[in-house]
């Protein structure tokens, strides 16, 4: 198992990416922290799904966005497990509203939630990550390419995740090595109340023909997680089915 005996902690790991990269991650020896801000039930699903495949888990409430309760978060994951070898920054929230109807609000949560619970959850991790250690940043295709002017806000945010990535590989390595992945359009909760036509015209853009599957995003963190990845850093992993950006 390429990840035995290693820790990891995955935000926003109660529902769709993340749960699909704790569960994964489990499979491959990992005792997983499974982290949630409102779904507890959902959470413990997923702890008790990971119990079964043989490895530890347990499930804590934090919002990433609140530096208090990221501090609390990791020192609970190290009062359990000792360390973390494995950070996965995947929680995230958008907004699709029309940019004049944005408020300040909704781009502080978003800003707030991606981009600083990002940096949070870092800074506070990184002192208990030994040599070896890996951090995976979920950003997204909008970090890179416009999809649509109604995600503004959250599209900044991924692209800030992307520039925390690079800056942090220069300044971990070679002790901690950190990526990003940036996936397109994939079937989880978030996705699921899109309009049908929508959907449709998106899929066309999409060269695979189909949205991607949690499972398929959570294979691509694993890998970065392991040591297939020794000689990867500071990049970003494009994974969208090969989409035709317009």
């Amino acid at each position: 198992m390429k990840l035995k005996n290693k820790v990891a902690l995955i935000t926003g790991s109660s529902r769709g990416i993340g749960k699909a990269v704790a569960i994964e991650m489990a499979k491959e020896g990992a005792n997983v922290v499974v982290n949630y801000h409102k779904s507890p039930d959902e959470a413990n699903k997923v702890v008790d799904e990971i119990t079964k495949s043989g490895t530890q888990a347990i499930a804590i409430k934090a919002d990433v966005s609140n530096e208090d309760e990221v501090k609390n978060m990791i020192e609970q994951a190290v009062a359990e497990f000792g360390k973390i070898d494995i950070l996965v920054n995947n929680a995230g929230i958008v907004f699709d509203i029309p940019f004049m109807e944005k408020t300040v609000e909704q781009w502080n949560k978003t800003l707030g939630v991606n981009l600083i619970g990002t940096f949070l959850c870092c800074k506070y991790t990184i002192p208990h990550m030994p040599e070896g250690s890996r951090i995976i940043n979920i950003s997204s295709t909008n970090g890179i390419s416009t999809v649509s002017t109604d995600s503004m806000d959250y599209d900044a945010s991924k692209a800030g995740v992307i520039a925390i990535t690079k800056s942090l590989a220069k300044e971990l390595a070679p002790k901690i090595l950190i990526n990003n992945i940036a996936p397109g359009w994939v079937d989880t909760e978030i996705n699921k109340y899109l309009p049908a036509d929508y959907v449709e015209k998106e899929t066309e853009n999409i060269a695979v023909g189909r949205f991607g599957k949690p499972e398929e995003i959570a294979k691509v963190a694993t890998f970065l997680a392991s040591e297939d990845s020794s000689f990867v850093n500071g990049t970003t992993i494009v994974v969208d089915g090969g989409f035709t950006y317009y």
